[in-house]
């Protein structure tokens, strides 16, 4: 895929205890996270319909280049992080791809190869969309492209030069809906 879709930018990790994952990572010297609790997307499709809307707590930290993202679902709308919950329990759910012009080409060319849209939607009206892609023969294999406009590029970027010889210092920051 980084042939076609650019380096994986984040890897997302399903977690029933957010604030516990954060101080696992913590121990391990990845931070500082950028924590925002209880966000509600305003567009949101499961399975290309209309949907609930889930609630989650989402924290963001680098390694290196690499951005970690911890999500806690908090109530039981359908999404692909609850059903990954339920499957497979915490865990590893997807690889993210970030782009600022190609999107719809990003969509297109994964809809090809045989993925489907499990979920999709938009955190703030300002703020680029985000789509989950799964692919029926590999349920393991769960890619999520984010359109990076809007501003949430910038916001990754401040997320990743705070770990830049981040000292364990204020290791939780707490921010609103990015």
């Amino acid at each position: 895929m980084s042939k076609l879709l650019g380096p994986v930018r984040q890897v997302g990790y399903i977690v029933k205890d957010i604030e516990k994952a954060m101080a696992s990572w913590i121990a391990a010297g990845v931070g500082p996270w950028f924590y925002s609790e209880n966000l509600v997307p305003i567009e949101f499709r499961y399975r290309g319909q209309a949907s609930g809307v889930p609630i989650i707590s989402m924290a963001l930290a680098n390694s290196g280049d690499v951005q970690i993202e911890l999500i806690q679902q908090i109530n039981d709308a359908p999404s692909l992080y609850l059903e990954t919950l339920v499957r497979n329990g915490e865990c590893a759910q997807h690889v993210a791809y970030w782009t600022m012009d190609r999107y719809q080409e990003f969509q297109h060319h994964l809809t090809a190869q045989g993925f489907i849209e499990g979920h999709a939607g938009r955190m703030t009206a300002d703020r680029g969309p985000f789509a989950y892609f799964i692919h029926p023969d590999v349920p393991s294999l769960m890619i999520e492209i984010s359109d990076n406009t809007g501003g949430k590029a910038e916001y990754f970027e401040q997320v990743r030069q705070a770990s830049i010889g981040w000292d364990g210092r204020d290791p939780v920051r707490r921010t609103g809906a990015k």
